[in-house]
Order: structure tokens, then sequence, then C-alpha cells
């Protein structure tokens, strides 16, 4: 049942202000009766109580019945005219004012829950400081190009994404990513690489528009434009998933495409009632009209949408990404979610714990080699082989790699100074029949033990050495998971590229109950295809792109870190804005609370057919019957809008 909304005298209010008038002439007439008015007089009120309490109803009504759509507003007003008809025009009237005044009432809670997200598209400034031609210029937000430099005052809301160009500071994030503690800032260390691939920026220099500075100033060059900004696309994505219905809400309009035309069909029988019982027609009509306003399904049109829309507005504020009420029901039915390992139940960030040389091979000559190779990647493990690699080197020189090949899954194979090498896994070196010695085998299989992801590196006919790289857990991880544990997640499942003994070390570390290692992406996606035979609804949580075929076959794709990321914020069904998994078990949680809700709210306003209809069969009125309808109308929104107040009790257990 939709809210009509009125933009003109009253403001959006209007349905609410003819509903009040109505009810006041209705009190009117009472009183007058009451006092001995003549007949005529009271007569008149009630016909103008009955006029006001129509206004609205009766456009509704009218354009439903053009597109052949008989639904409740129709339905009361039949009754309503109805009971009009039989001389019972305040009877009628009071059927079109508590009809009224739920409507608005209903409308009004509603709007409250889309308010709450639309307030999220306010938290932008309207203006920002730019530093144009050496002065800085007030601009309107929308004026901002991509490139240019605005000036964040303390205290101040940032103006647009970005990377800070200079200046310390820490952030308040809720708005976008929904952290509790601010993030401290700092400057990019190459504004030029910055600006050429800003999805490389690390967290430390990036920014987001809505969010608010602390005590210091902070320049930031803008990444995206006013309408293509992470607070924009997010508003504009929760706003598209209020249309997207979930399983419950189909089979709700199902139930109501079958169920009014079956109502119509029978008060029209009952009208025939005289021909088995000794009563007046007017009495049958009488009955029929109420059997017609008990059976008009008003709850359970709203049962749904209300739950639905209070829960992606209450994710949204906590930095959660629902796509609409079909993930976000399926999130809340889950019973298995399966995790990728690097950059999600760890740090992503890798660092260089171990060199291995073969005899006779300096560790100045492997990490050369090994930093020639992988300064060619944008993998996290070649990023940290290249950092670390060059801080060890110190001013030694390193060569240049050429016809520098992936293998997928496995490594690289390039050429440095004219001789070929070949960096990666012990499975790439099983596959080109090629064995280690015995002393670089025994490292392997040391540092895997101690939890490392190993690389073995050749060139040309000689062995060079072994790298051993760690990947800590993220420190919330294991609490994380234990949280997801208590809500009920019976197995949790990490998938990974790096080798088993690592898969296990890790699992056993942060508390998951599986670990499957050595994948390849297709294997993810078979392992993913296996759990959904076994437990029917699972999830996967990753954060790359690597992730995503894992994620489009899991029954809810769950995507990590989302803020700024074209491909996650797209392809995701539920994207959790901040770089870490805290809001993971808020999102189930709020899941589950809204599947309780709804159902609650289903068997509220099913129950209450379910009773009316016999009562008013037997003789009860028809106020009784609107008023009782209007009610449990109101009840079910405001059960709806509890969702608006959840709280994570896990984090606190």
């Amino acid at each position: 049942m939709a809210s009509t909304e009125d933009g003109g005298l009253f403001g959006g209010r209007g349905e609410l202000v003819f509903a009040l008038l109505a009810g006041a002439l209705l009190g009117a007439g009472a009183a007058l009766d009451a006092l001995g008015a003549a007949p005529e007089v009271f007569l008149g009120v009630n016909v103008l109580a009955f006029a006001f309490g129509a206004f609205h109803t009766v456009p509704e009504a009218y354009q439903k019945i053009r597109a052949r759509r008989f639904e409740i507003d129709f339905l009361m007003l039949v009754a309503a005219a109805g009971a009009a008809a039989l001389g019972s025009v305040a009877e009628g009237a009071l059927l079109l004012f508590l009809f009224g005044l739920g409507h608005a009432l209903e409308g009004y809670a509603l709007t409250r829950a889309r308010r709450s997200i639309e307030a999220l598209a306010d938290l932008a400034p309207k203006t920002a400081l730019v530093r144009r031609g050496g002065d800085l210029t007030e601009v309107a937000i929308d004026e901002l190009r991509i490139g240019e430099v605005v000036l964040v005052r303390p205290n101040l809301r940032l103006p647009a994404d970005g990377f800070v160009l200079a200046g310390l500071s820490s952030v308040d994030q809720a708005p976008v990513t929904g952290e509790s503690v601010p993030a401290d800032k700092s400057p990019v260390p190459d504004a030029e690489a910055a600006a050429a691939d800003p999805d490389l920026v690390p967290a430390r220099s990036r920014v987001f528009a809505g969010t608010i500075n602390g005590a210091g100033a902070l320049e930031v060059r803008v990444t995206r434009l006013a309408a293509d900004s992470t607070l924009a696309r997010v508003v504009r994505l929760v706003t598209e998933a209020q249309d997207k219905t979930s399983p419950t809400q189909r089979f709700t309009d199902r139930f109501q495409r079958i169920f009014v035309p079956v109502v119509l069909a029978g008060v029209v029988l009952l009208l025939f009632a005289g021909l088995v019982i000794d009563e007046p027609f007017g009495a049958t009509l009488y009955r029929a009209l109420a059997v017609l306003v008990a059976a008009s399904p008003c709850a359970l049109a709203i049962a749904t949408p209300s739950a639905v829309l209070s829960a992606l507005a209450r994710a949204a504020r906590t930095g959660v990404l629902v796509k609409g009420g079909a993930p976000l029901e399926e999130l809340g039915r889950l019973r298995a979610i399966a995790f990728d390992k690097t950059g999600t139940l760890t740090q992503g960030s890798p660092r260089l714990a171990d060199v291995v040389t073969a005899a006779g091979v300096s560790a100045e000559e492997l990490l050369a080699v090994a930093v020639a190779v992988e300064s060619q990647s944008e993998h996290p493990l070649a990023r940290a082989v290249v950092r670390d690699g060059r801080a060890r080197l110190g001013d030694l020189a390193t060569p240049t790699a050429t016809g520098v090949r992936s293998v997928t899954g496995r490594g690289v194979l390039a050429t440095v100074a004219g001789t070929e090498v070949w960096l990666g896994k012990r499975e790439l070196f099983t596959e080109l029949d090629l064995t280690p010695p015995r002393e670089l085998d025994d490292a392997l299989t040391r540092l895997e033990a101690e939890g490392r992801t190993t690389m073995l590196l050749r060139a040309g006919g000689r062995w060079l050495g072994v790298l051993g790289l760690m990947d800590l857990p993220r420190p919330r991880a294991a609490a994380v998971i234990s949280r997801l544990h208590r809500l009920g997640i019976r197995r949790t499942i990490m998938l990974s590229g790096d080798n088993q003994r690592v898969a296990t070390a890790v699992a056993a570390e942060v508390g998951v109950t599986e670990a499957h290692g050595d994948l390849l992406p297709e294997h993810k996606v078979a392992q993913v295809t296996r759990l959904r035979g076994r437990e029917g609804r699972v999830a996967m949580v990753g954060d790359g792109v690597n992730d995503a075929p894992a994620m489009a076959t899991a029954t809810v794709g769950i995507a990590m870190g989302a803020a700024g990321s074209d491909v996650a914020l797209e392809t995701a069904d539920v994207a959790l804005m901040a770089d870490d998994l805290d809001t993971l078990p808020f999102a189930v949680g709020l899941s589950r609370r809204a599947g309780r809700i709804i159902r609650q709210n289903l068997f509220a306003s099913l129950g209450v057919v379910a009773v009316l209809i016999p009562a008013t069969v037997l003789g009860l009125g028809i106020g009784v019957a609107v008023a009782v309808h209007e009610g449990s109308t109101l009840i079910v929104v405001a059960n709806a809008l509890r969702l608006l107040a959840y709280r994570d009790r896990s984090a606190r257990t």
C-alpha cells in the first residue's frame, strides 16, 4: 500500500490532513446528534466527512482500476460506498477516515526509513576550496574536475574522492565505511603514480567524499567527479535496491493477485445469502461489505517491503551495501561462508621474511633477479618482493626483465640479461619436470610448515634459491569468525591459492573450520559449487577481481573493502565498504533479524485476515473491522522500523 505524496499546500501531508478533517467532522456530527440537531444537519456533516475521507482514496483507486488492478483502495472504497448506499453515511465516513489515517501514518513511517538512506546523499558538502591559478576558489562540487587539488580545513567534510597530497590528519570514515575509529591519513609517496592509477593508492592516503576531516588540514587531489564518488554511487545503488523484490515479497504479490479476485467472488456469493437464511437484503449487503473490508490484505501488502527497506537503510548507515531484498533474505539463511585468504582473512600486505640461497649463490644475486621479474607485476606478493627486496639491496642496481609471462596460479617466466628465469610455486617446476636440490627442497618444506608462502627461483640451468613471504592474519579475523559461529554459521571455509600447509596454518590461527589450498580460480568455483550442493546456500567473501567467479557462483557474493572499488560495488550482492571483516557479523545478524521480523509480520497480517473474515460473516461491523485492519498495519510497520535501531549483540558477547 503506497502512501500518496502531496507536494502542494500541505507539504506531503495532504492525506493525513484530509483524514484528520474527516475525523473531526465525524466527531462534530456525533456531538450534534447527541445535542438533538436536525437530521439534515447531522447528514450534511457526515457527507462532508465522507467527502474528505474519500478525497485521496478515489484518485488512487481510479488509477489502479484503469490499470486493471483491483487492490486494497478499491475494496475499501466499494465498502464505504455500499455503507453510504444503505443509509449508513457515518459508518462509511468512519471507514474512510480510519483507512486514510492508517494509510497516511504508514506512509510517514516508511518515509522515515527512506530518509535514512536519502540522508546519506546530504553528507557531501555543497562547495569546495580549489587551488586554481595559485589562488583558493570556492566552487560548487559539481564543478570539480578530476586532477584538481582541493583544500580541506579541519573538522569539515571532504568534498570529493581522492588522495592526500599534503598534510596529516585523521578522518572519520563512518559515513562511507562504517568504521567507528577515525583513520589516520598521510600523503602518497608518489603523486604522479597515484594519479595514473588511483585504485592502487594505499588506504592511508585515500579519502572519500562525505567523510569528516580531523584536526589537520589536507590537500587532496580529486580522482572522481561528484556524481561518481563512492558516496554518490552507494546512495544510488541502495536506492535501486529498494525496487528489487525479495522471494517473500514475490510470494505475497502473487498471493494478493489471486486472493483479491477470490474475495470479490466470495462477496458476490454472500449477496445471495438471503436465499438460504431469512434476513433483509440490506443486512445481507452490509455483511458482504464487512467481509470485503475484513479480507483486504493491507498489512500483508506492507509486511515485507517495510522490513526490507528498514534493513537496507540500517545496513547502509553502517557501511554495508545490500543490493535488494533477495540477498538480504539469503544472507540471513546462510549456514556456510567461504573466505578467500589473501587480503580477506589476512592483511593482504605480505612481507619478505626469508631468503634461502642455493650453494654458490649470493643473497644479492637472488634478490636482484627476483626484483627484476616481479617489478612488472601488480600481485600483492610481487609488490612485497620488490619493496622488501629493494630495501635489502640498498643502492645495488637491479637488471631489467623482458618477456615476462604469467603462468596462472603458478608463477612467472621472464628473460633477465639474456637468461630465461622461472619464479613461482613448487608446482610450476613440477610441471616443467624440474626438481630442486635437496637443501632447497628441505627449505621449502620447513618454510611451508611455518606458514610461509614460498617461491622457487631458477635462472637458466642454475637454481638460485627460495623466497619465503609471510601474510599475517588480520588482527580481528579470529574474533569475526567466532562471532559468525555464535550467530549460527556452522561451516567457515578458507579457499586459498597458497599451498595446503600455509592454508592450514592460517585457518588454525583465525578459527576457520576448513582450509583448502593449492586452488586456482576455477578450483575455487568448484569448491563453492560443491558447498552449495551440500549446504544449500553458501556465501563467498573476497576482496579482488580474481574472486569474482567464485562470488558469482555463491548464493551471496560478498566483497570486502568495496569503498572506491568499481568492480566490487557493481558485481557483489553485498559490499562491506570498510577494508575489514568487522561488519560481516553485523550484516548476517541484521539479515537474520529482518527475516524474523518479516515472518512475524506475515503471521500477524494473515492472522488478522483469518480472524476477521469469519467474525464479519457472524456479524462484526465495518467500523470495528477497519479499525482492527489499520491497527494491524501500523503494528506491522512499527515492527519493521525496529530494524533501524538494530545493534549487533554478537560483538559484545
